[in-house]
């Protein structure tokens, strides 16, 4: 039985995307593969809204993307603060400290947001010369106000960088409108493709940071050893990973298709539809509600659920969740909306839920989450 993966990524992949995968093999050189490279690039362009910035796509995952945005931005003496929503921000802390990259990290409380005004007394307190934050934190659900981040760090005049990976083309985020300089992300999220690539897109300013590194701790990580083959994709670094990046391709594809702006109302929609159909069963929400992502929600259980049982009946049952991380194991899940997601499959996904939850013996209204689910999606 083929399982519904509602997990904070890899999400769904539909079977268009699919069908590009299972395509035989091309040279990595060749003209298909270097036609969909242009085609995935520009519309990545397009989907984080920049004119001149620079993507790469590199073989390799989110957490790959991170090291190739601070190695490639941080000089020798420079600071950087990370603005820490949970466990992936406070990774961000952890790649600095490999590498020996002086750093500061402000961190929230799990569940809620560094706010703007707790980001410019750092920014005063303590000159920085690149802020980063993740959007969305995949293990509290916490979504940042990238926007007025954005806004704060400008003023200093330091590089921003943005950890999109459960964020980016599902959540508005805006480089050149907002003054992003590096947006980071992955492939298996919310564009909705096969884990197995990291993605940078770089501003103008940021490119000019590394042309004026003399050198960087990298080698595979170096942009600049990559930059040529996203000018020619005919030209040749280090092999990729072919099928992914034509499936990613199509992907993007997709997206563009549907449309960022309705992407991004359906993000919302489902969101609000899935938090309505857990209130309705009578199961709270972890992250603040100020500040709770549309792509994936992080649901405390009540009593009487045990985390094992549940998690483990609802996939006989057809659907897969993940488990919490941290200081969070064993007292939330966590239910991934994102990507190409569509109603039908929400609707099943909660039918699953109910059918465990009676096995489970927890007392609950029959057909609610349903009904909470159709009154936010068919008013």
């Amino acid at each position: 039985m083929e399982k519904l993966l509602l997990i904070p990524g890899p999400s769904p992949v539909v079977p268009r995307i699919l069908e590009v995968l299972a395509r035989p093999t091309v040279s990595h050189v060749g003209s298909d593969m270097a036609a969909d490279m242009r085609v995935m690039l520009e519309n990545l362009k397009k989907i984080v809204f920049t004119s001149d910035g620079e993507p790469f796509v590199i073989a390799g995952a989110g957490t790959l993307a991170m090291e190739v945005a601070l190695l490639n931005l941080a000089a020798r003496n420079d600071r950087v603060l990370v603005l820490s929503q949970g466990y992936f921000g406070d990774r961000m802390g952890q790649i600095c400290a490999g590498f020996a990259i002086a750093h500061d990290l402000l961190r929230s409380r799990w569940g809620s947001v560094v706010s703007p005004d707790e980001l410019d007394a750092a920014l005063t307190g303590t000159r920085y010369d690149i802020v980063v934050c993740t959007h969305v934190d995949t293990a509290t659900g916490a979504c940042a106000p990238v926007r007025e981040y954005a806004r704060r760090v400008r003023e200093q005049d330091a590089l921003f960088v943005v950890d999109g990976v459960c964020a980016t083309g599902g959540i508005e985020e805006r480089m050149d409108d907002w003054g992003i300089d590096v947006v980071l992300t992955a492939a298996q999220k919310c564009f909705g493709a096969p884990p197995g690539l990291a993605i940078d897109v770089f501003s103008p300013p940021a490119m000019a940071k590394r042309r004026s590194l003399l050198s960087v701790p990298a080698y595979y990580s170096d942009i600049l050893r990559w930059l040529p083959v996203m000018k020619d994709p005919s030209r040749y670094f280090s092999t990729p990973s072919v099928n992914e990046h034509r499936s990613f391709a199509e992907a993007t594809r997709m997206m563009l298709e549907e449309g960022m702006e309705a992407r991004f109302a359906r993000q919302t929609l489902f969101g609000r539809a899935i938090r309505s159909a857990w209130t309705a069963l009578g199961f709270g929400l972890f992250t603040d509600a100020d500040c709770r992502a549309d792509t994936l929600s992080v649901v405390r259980y009540p009593d009487g659920v045990p985390d094992q049982g549940f998690r483990t009946s609802l996939a006989e049952n057809g659907v897969v969740v993940a488990g919490g991380l941290g200081e969070t194991a064993g007292r939330v899940f966590r239910m991934g909306h994102m990507g190409n997601l569509t109603a039908a499959q929400i609707l099943f996904a909660f039918e699953a839920v109910e059918k465990t939850l009676s096995g489970l013996g927890y007392d609950f209204v029959s057909g609610a989450s349903g009904r909470a689910i159709r009154s936010v999606l068919e008013p």
